[in-house]
């Protein structure tokens, strides 16, 4: 058994096409097929089901991919190591950040591509939970959640600023006086919302609800890009993050300011307390703790 098998396996779960997870490792399907099977032979189990096509993992094969995740993340979390008792970084930072945040990744990542050019970023939007079970089994360095709930025994957190709400809208569509809205204001507009499951709409439902309020949005859904396209259409307005900066990704986009309006939790950047430290993920505390602004535009 080597890591090459390994990336295999996890290649052809991400793709679930064997052609494409052999163009991703750089080799040819008969090799992939191959090596994978030479992998089943030496552990004695069948991994993989076969067919005219890829048709998944056996139940072996599922707890096997589990135990590749976790030593192909251990193996380039040694060789991070490797590399930052030599004095540079190396391999790839993984964040995960909840959907809405007012955390801007950016800054971050272009600091730390100034400072170690060979690194590498994977960026993805994941929920609060999602975000503790992938630093838990080492499937990201960092993560952007908030602090609810949040067991210090084995995550350390460093806090960021509070998440302050505004209305997004079209200017063509829709036109604001220069005071703050009120949550009683937002009660007669169209308004387009996250779904309830999201942290971010429990906090919006939290602040309605507290003021007896009860209101009907027009539009519900769990996808950002979806909501930015009906607010840039003129259907509704949207309750997002203040200083998220997603009214620049239209000319017309504006953000107007609610009254007393934030997030119930507060955010932090996380990381796992617990072996195998990640390298890469200490750094970024470091460039957080000695004043590098990650937290708020």
């Amino acid at each position: 058994m080597d890591i090459k098998q390994l990336k295999f396996l996890i290649a052809l779960d991400e793709t679930q096409h064997f052609g494409q997870a052999a163009a991703r490792c750089n080799i040819t399907q008969p090799t992939l097929s191959m090596r994978l099977r030479n992998l089943e032979q030496e552990l004695e189990l069948e991994l993989v089901k076969r067919g005219q096509r890829f048709e998944g993992f056996t139940a072996p094969g599922e707890r096997v991919l589990a135990w590749a995740r976790t030593v192909l993340a251990a193996y380039d979390g040694l060789q991070a190591e490797a590399a930052a008792c030599r004095g540079h970084l190396v391999g790839t930072l993984r964040l995960g950040v909840v959907p809405l945040s007012s955390f801007d990744p950016l800054p971050l990542l272009q600091r730390m591509h100034q400072l170690h050019p060979n690194l590498q970023f994977v960026l993805s939007s994941l929920s609060s939970e999602q975000i503790l079970e992938q630093l838990s089994s080492n499937q990201i360095d960092l993560g952007v959640s908030y602090f609810e709930r949040l067991d210090a025994t084995r995550f350390q957190a460093l806090p960021l600023n509070e998440t302050h709400m505004g209305l997004l809208y079209d200017q063509r569509h829709f036109q604001f006086g220069e005071h703050p809205l009120s949550w009683a204001d937002l009660m007669d507009l169209p308004l387009g919302l996250l779904t309830g499951s999201m942290h971010f709409r429990q906090s919006i439902d939290h602040n309605f609800q507290s003021r007896g309020l009860q209101p009907q949005p027009l539009l519900q859904t769990d996808a950002v890009h979806q909501l930015m396209q009906a607010v840039q259409g003129g259907l509704c307005c949207a309750i997002m993050p203040l200083a998220g900066g997603l009214e620049d990704l239209g000319d017309t986009l504006r953000l107007h300011p609610i009254e007393d309006a934030r997030t119930l939790a507060r955010l932090g950047l996380i990381m796992r307390n617990t072996a195998p430290h990640s390298p890469l993920a200490q750094v970024c505390f470091q460039l957080m703790s000695t004043g590098l602004d990650l937290s708020e535009k």
